[in-house]
């Protein structure tokens, strides 16, 4: 009985922590799904396999963050245009640029002012012909994959080799694009968690009602976090089309799911009000080494979706069980 209530305390202010933190679930899961590649695929492998998920793995990160700012603004905000975003975006500026390392700058302009009329065409849809958000921006997705079509004419527009150089090169043994999106990631967090913004956004994710009669702008915060996305899939758009030679149609397909998982298992509350940044980097870690494993397994493409779909759902039943019993 002593030695019970000994050892007792440790493991419920273990419990305790995890659960002041849900995003840490998120990198425990990483961690053991690396483990499991590097009994299966060995040291090596593994160790290739830990650097790729740096390089891909920010690529989700960055609309995943975008996601999960339009996440919680309140129950129902999602973009689910982020695809077609990243595909006009990606054509709009390796067209802009033309090839050339004088072009960049223009082409990450073109990219950026897309981005931020496409956020806003989302949000005024959303508010002002009163359509719900995953309808206005699935609708306002096949418009601009319409665009993209017809900005690329069909085929993949190359970068200038100095965006490619960028985007495929390495800082102090680690991938430029991991510390790129991690500075993103970190002044992010700074600002949810120091600023007004970030008190004014949880605060109208919690209960927009209450902040509006707080004297809170809920709209104007909605409507950044809607332009915020879009410009962040603007920016994922160039990093992906120096990654991979170049700007195709396809080239955001993967990342309409990938937006949504990483926001749900990083621990970003589905009905609003809380963001977690740190947990959208433990996400798709998560999500690339549970790819990568069912891979090397042998697991068919349908396969690794289906069990990407069941962990989202599974997540969001945990999630919401420990909110029911809190």
């Amino acid at each position: 009985m002593t030695s019970a209530s000994h050892h007792s305390p440790a493991p419920v202010a273990l419990k305790e922590r995890l659960a002041r933190r849900p995003w840490s679930w998120s990198f425990i899961g990483a961690v053991l799904l690396w483990l499991a590649t590097l009994a299966v695929a060995g040291a090596d492998a593994a160790f290739n396999i830990g650097l790729a998920a740096l390089s891909f793995g920010a690529l989700m990160v960055l609309v995943g963050l975008g996601q999960m700012l339009v996440v919680t603004t309140g129950p129902g905000n999602i973009d689910l245009s982020i695809p077609s975003t990243i595909a006009l975006t990606g054509a709009m500026a390796m067209r802009t640029m033309g090839g050339a390392d004088s072009g960049i700058l223009a082409g990450v302009a073109a990219a950026i002012a897309v981005g931020v009329a496409i956020g806003l065409c989302n949000y005024l849809l959303i508010r002002l012909l009163q359509i719900p958000p995953i309808i206005a921006t699935m609708s306002s997705s096949f418009i601009l994959q319409s665009l993209a079509i017809h900005t690329s004419q069909g085929m993949k527009i190359a970068p200038p080799q100095l965006l490619s150089s960028f985007a495929t090169g390495w800082l102090l043994h680690l991938p430029v694009l991991a510390w790129v999106v991690l500075a993103f990631a970190l002044a992010l967090a700074w600002i949810l968690a120091r600023t007004l913004f970030g008190r004014f956004l949880s605060a109208a994710g919690q209960n927009a009602r209450a902040a509006w009669l707080a004297g809170i702008g809920v709209e104007r915060i909605r409507c950044l976090c809607y332009v915020m996305c879009a410009v962040f899939a603007a920016l994922c758009a160039l990093l992906i089309a120096g990654f991979s030679g170049g700007a195709s149609l396809d080239m955001g397909n993967e990342y309409l799911l990938m937006s949504v998982a990483v926001v749900v298992i990083g621990g970003t509350s589905v009905t609003g009000g809380r963001a977690t940044v740190a947990g959208i980097w433990g996400a798709a870690l998560f999500l690339y080494f549970t790819n990568t494993l069912l891979n090397v397994i042998g697991l068919s493409a349908g396969g690794r979706s289906v069990l990407s779909g069941l962990i989202i759902i599974a997540v969001i039943v945990l999630s919401g069980r420990r909110r029911a019993y809190r």
